[in-house]
């Protein structure tokens, strides 16, 4: 019964943990994005849709069909962004945070 107890008490505190990560880190780029566009909404703008783009490329890394010898380091960049910020925004999304 204890270790069922102990387990569940960490299972909660790192969900919490995880939360709140994504909560900073959506605001501080939030913050970040009306920061920017307060000082040149061009190079925001060109900032952001270069990100998105590069999110793009991630997730088509992750959902084609691979072939031996074909992706390179960017592409195993893009596709780890992809998953990382696809985590952070699914437990942003949960968080009430908004």
């Amino acid at each position: 019964m204890g270790s069922f107890l102990k387990e569940s008490l960490v299972e909660f505190a790192g969900e919490v943990v995880l939360k709140v990560i994504a909560c900073l880190v959506v605001g501080g780029l939030a913050l970040v994005f009306v920061w920017g566009w307060d000082r040149s909404p061009l190079v925001t703008g060109g900032t952001g849709g270069a990100l998105l783009v590069f999110l793009g490329y991630g997730g088509w890394e992750l959902v084609r069909p691979v072939r031996p010898g074909r992706r390179g380091r960017l592409a195993g960049v893009a596709a780890a962004t992809f998953a990382v910020a696809a985590f952070f925004v699914a437990y942003a999304w949960s968080c009430k945070c908004s």
